[in-house]
């Protein structure tokens, strides 16, 4: 009898799957296919100082997120990558409940931002929409009330808070996952709707290459870091970056030697010297003085040689961001045009 009725809960559990995904735009259902019966860790505690500023224009920020391996969750860090063509924002993959499972909904490239399960992943993915900036042309402005920028050769930016308390979802748990018990608690608007269904774009291969070495790092697993990944952030974009240097991790508040600890397949494959990436701690600013940002090492006994450059409370609301920002003060006029979301 007993096992009956275990067969029947999951023939159910398989049934409300095939409904749940069956709703999901088509245009994203393709990478559907991971399925998890217990929810990811939560997302980091970040402020604006823990991005890695921008270090050339045209560049888009893709915030971490939790994904799924062999051995559990692992932590995707976020980093700077280039849009598939000119125009195209990121629309960040999510989490979402259903059916008493956890499914896996793929990020995309498209023209606008569509639906990512109200996730607040910070760096102005607030939760609805995208806020950090927009598209003029074929130049992009950068709103450095929630993203960072190499200020030396980045000029096209401005200030607008308005836009970002108007599309914050409050997510003081760091949930990092949609409906549910304890997850955030946004139905999709029908402008994040239509938005959804538009024609979309896949990862870029560095993006995919990015994910498949976090997969291979042992240290992002929450198995091994405990759900508080070390490594949030990367300090050099996706697949190389100006200057030639290879791709290091960002690190925060480690005071560990670099000898022995650098990840050894991190990015490995996007090395433009062929030395292992190193990794980088800091915990403020950086300053930048070339075409590509060299941050500092604070409370950190290490040197840097090489030129290798809580989880619940559902019902998360609308409101006042639940990622603290560094810096924001008395709003600039924005651009005339208004920054897409």
């Amino acid at each position: 009898m007993r096992i009956f009725q275990a067969m029947r809960a999951n023939f159910l559990r398989a049934v409300v799957l095939a409904l749940f995904v069956s709703v999901i735009p088509a245009s994203s259902r393709a990478g559907v296919f991971i399925s998890v019966g217990f929810a990811p860790p939560p997302l980091p505690v970040l402020v604006l100082a823990d991005q890695p500023p921008c270090p050339e224009p045209g560049l888009m920020w893709t915030p971490g997120y939790w994904a799924y391996g062999p051995d559990g969750y692992f932590w995707v860090p976020g980093t700077w990558v280039a849009a598939p063509q000119v125009g195209f924002l990121w629309t960040p993959g999510y989490w979402g409940w259903g059916g008493g499972l956890y499914a896996w909904h793929p990020g995309y490239w498209g023209p606008h931002v569509g639906y990512y399960g109200g996730v607040n992943y910070g760096f102005g993915y607030m939760g609805i929409g995208f806020v950090g900036g927009a598209w003029h042309g074929n130049a992009f402005a950068y709103n450095t009330a929630v993203v960072r920028v190499n200020t030396t050769v980045i000029h096209n930016t401005y200030v607008d808070n308005t836009v970002v308390r108007n599309n914050t979802i409050v997510n003081n748990n760091h949930v990092a996952y949609s409906g549910g018990p304890g997850g955030v608690n946004h139905p999709p608007t029908p402008e994040e709707n239509a938005y959804s269904h538009e024609q979309h774009v896949a990862p870029t291969p560095m993006q995919t290459q990015h994910e498949t070495a976090a997969k291979s790092n042992t240290n992002n697993y929450a198995s091994h870091n405990g759900g508080h990944p070390q490594n949030v952030a990367m300090e050099r974009p996706a697949g190389g970056n100006a200057g030639g240097n290879t791709n290091r991790s960002v690190n925060y508040n480690s005071s560990k030697s670099n000898s022995g600890n650098a990840p050894k397949t991190y990015n490995s494959s996007h090395s433009n010297t062929g030395n292992a990436p190193e990794e980088r701690t800091y915990n403020a600013s950086h300053s930048n003085t070339g075409n590509a940002p060299e941050g500092k090492t604070y409370n950190a006994s290490h040197s840097n040689t090489s030129n290798a450059p809580e989880h619940s409370g559902g019902g998360q609301q609308h409101g006042q961001p639940g990622m603290a920002v560094k810096g924001q003060g008395v709003p600039d006029h924005p651009p005339h045009e208004k920054p897409h979301r």
